[in-house]
Parts: C-alpha cells; sequence; structure tokens
C-alpha cells in the first residue's frame, strides 16, 4: 500500500518522493528551465503541498527554473509566475506532513474525482473535444477538464468545510495522511458531492493553457 502521494502520484516511501524530485532538480543545469512536462506538472502538484502554496503561486505558474544556491551549496526549485515575478520554494518544505486542511481537500477531491472523468467522457461522446478557450484540437494525451469557467475546487470546497463550520467538522478516515482517507460519514459525502455538483462549472483546456491557470 502507498505511503506517500503527491497529486495523484503514489510512493513506497517519502524517501522514494523525494529521491524522485531531487533527479529533477539535479537533472537539469542550474538556471535553466524545467522542460518536461511530467516533470513540470509534478512541480505543480508539489508546489500545492507548500505551506504558503497561495503566496508562493501568486497569479499563476509559468514555469519552474533551477535557483542557483541561496544558503549552502544546494540548488533548489524557482517559481517563475504568469506575471514574470518569481520566488524561490523548498521541496523539503513541500514534504512535511500535511496541514488538516490539506488533507480534507485531498481526501475532497478523490470523492468526486469520477465527475471529471465522466464530463470528459461526455464531451468525447459528443464530438467536442476542443479547448474551451482557443478551440484547440484535443486529444487525450493533451487534454485537461479545468474549473476555469466558475469557481476553483478549492473555493467550492472551502464553502462546503465553512457551512460546516469549518474544516475539523469533516472526519476522515485515518488512512488520509497518505492520501487514501475517506469521509467517515457517508451521509455527509454525498452532501459534499452534491454541492460539488451543483457548483462545478467544468471546461477542457490543453494541458499547458490549463498549467498555466491562477492556483485559487
Amino acid at each position: 500500500m502507498p505511503q506517500f502521494s503527491i497529486g495523484l502520484r503514489d510512493y513506497p516511501t517519502k524517501k522514494d518522493a523525494q529521491e524522485t524530485i531531487r533527479a529533477i532538480l539535479y537533472g537539469y543545469p542550474v538556471g535553466s528551465t524545467v522542460e518536461d512536462e511530467e516533470h513540470h506538472l509534478l512541480l505543480l502538484d508539489l508546489l500545492d503541498m507548500h505551506p504558503h502554496a497561495e503566496d508562493k503561486i501568486g497569479p499563476g505558474v509559468d514555469s519552474f527554473t533551477i535557483a542557483p544556491p541561496q544558503r549552502g551549496p544546494y540548488p533548489g526549485f524557482r517559481v517563475i509566475r504568469t506575471d514574470g515575478t518569481y520566488i524561490d520554494f523548498s521541496y523539503l518544505d513541500c514534504l512535511k506532513p500535511r496541514t488538516y486542511r490539506q488533507q480534507v481537500l485531498n481526501v475532497m477531491g478523490d470523492e468526486v474525482k469520477q465527475t471529471k472523468t465522466d464530463y470528459f467522457e461526455s464531451r468525447r461522446a459528443a464530438g467536442t473535444l476542443r479547448s474551451d478557450s482557443s478551440g484547440q484540437l484535443l486529444d487525450t494525451t493533451n487534454t485537461a477538464v479545468s474549473y476555469f469557467q466558475g469557481p476553483s475546487f478549492n473555493e467550492i470546497a472551502t464553502e462546503f468545510a465553512e457551512s460546516l463550520g469549518g474544516w475539523e467538522a469533516i472526519e476522515l478516515t485515518s488512512s488520509a495522511e497518505q492520501g487514501l482517507g475517506r469521509f467517515v460519514d457517508r451521509d455527509l459525502a454525498q452532501r459534499w458531492f452534491d454541492h460539488h455538483r451543483s457548483r462545478a462549472v467544468f471546461g477542457l483546456l490543453t494541458q499547458q493553457e490549463s498549467r498555466r491557470l491562477p492556483r485559487r
């Protein structure tokens, strides 16, 4: 059973996840851009785990580069934002234990992930696999189901948590730290599912368009 996760990627241990990230960090020269699409997507999910993710992401992520050493001999990661500003971040901070809010958000995403799959399949069946932003023809390897046309997932989840009195009102099974938890109260899980379905406005983008959206 996986013991650590970054986004939808599962690793046997936190050390395995750390070694994967280090391979990216030391696989590029200092000052260069992280060009590989899978590496970029992994770093996006990793950055979401940072305790100050919103401040680091700002208006949105354009790219990642390898930053020169700031303190000590080791390089790090730098976020280049969509407005041209940039900021460094520590991947080790991202791998620290998740806050309860982060755990709940992860579980909430898992509880409704089928709705995104169903949306994609409905668009494919209708023959409308085009970007809702640029009109670009999409294929199954370059398609992202996005919330860009309405409230973000985080906004929808926060609305629901606040309606209950806060994140602590949502009790999770004990495996939530590994990203595998569930709502203990299955009636509450159904209420969350219904709330999400009533608020989510999906659209299709290319992966590149999606990764440049602000993380809200």
